[in-house]
């Protein structure tokens, strides 16, 4: 039968499978940790409070990197190139979602309006990781080799969706609401095509490291491609609401340690 729990514990007990996920995943994180670094440093001088707020943030993404490169290590593997066809952060970038980087490699300060767009795009892309990480904790948070990592990066993502729902809304308060809701749609209806994108080639190249049979990988596929025609319907409206969260504040504090994660 295939689930998620058994599709995952399969990519884990596998060096090759493993080695290609902690990749993909590792060099997300690193790009993550590196734009939210740019954007700290170029925030506007009216917005310079949200500096330490996304300078956290970039650090706890790039924690999550070592913390994937640790997993390799562990396992006496090195990172390996991750195709581009699995590279999320890039091809969300391609399609003009969230900051360009070229614009993030100038010295010039960002706009305010670039900062709504950066948090609106975070509130979609958040959502998508805080799911993923809360189903990786339901089944696999007390792993004795992957669980601790993965209950330390699913706390960080709480906090991060939490943190863009919290100041999204004070910017609709300020009167950046109609921008907010423009981009967060637009943002949406990009995210779940690439998604569907990213996570075929995933399971393509996975299916070719494990030797899945046919019958399966085209099961997976099919599974795939619903969830998309779900999400397309109406699944999409979840990553657009905004509401207080109950963690407030989520990254007013200084970033969070991984020991044993060096």
């Amino acid at each position: 039968m295939l689930s998620a729990r058994s599709l995952f514990q399969e990519i884990v007990e596998n060096d090759d499978s493993f080695q290609l996920f902690c990749s993909i995943a590792a060099s997300g994180e690193s790009q993550g940790g590196w734009e939210n670094g740019r954007i700290a440093a170029l925030v506007p001088d009216r917005m310079r409070h949200l500096a330490p707020k996304i300078a956290r943030h970039g650090a706890d993404e790039d924690k999550h990197g070592r913390i994937f490169h640790a997993l390799l290590r562990k396992r006496g593997l090195p990172a390996v190139p991750v195709p581009p066809e699995t590279d999320y952060t890039m091809l969300l970038e391609r399609r003009g979602i969230g900051l360009a980087h070229e614009k993030l490699r100038r010295e010039e300060p960002l706009t305010e309006e670039d900062i709504v767009v950066y948090l609106a795009h975070s509130r979609v892309t958040e959502q998508r990781a805080a799911d993923q990480m809360d189903m990786l904790v339901k089944h696999f948070g007390d792993h004795p080799e992957v669980g601790r990592a993965i209950r330390m990066i699913s706390d960080d993502e709480a906090n991060h969706l939490a943190y863009c729902h919290e100041e999204l809304l004070a910017l609709v308060r300020a009167g950046h609401g109609r921008t907010i809701q423009r981009v967060l749609r637009d943002s949406a209806l990009a995210e779940i095509g690439i998604y569907r994108d990213v996570s075929l080639a995933v399971m393509a190249h996975m299916g070719r490291l494990l030797r899945w049979p046919a019958p399966k990988a085209a099961a997976l596929a099919a599974g795939i491609r619903g969830m998309y025609a779900y999400e397309r319907f109406s699944g999409w409206h979840r990553m657009v609401g905004l509401s207080m969260p109950r963690r407030r504040d989520a990254l007013g504090g200084v970033p969070t340690g991984a020991p044993g994660y060096a």
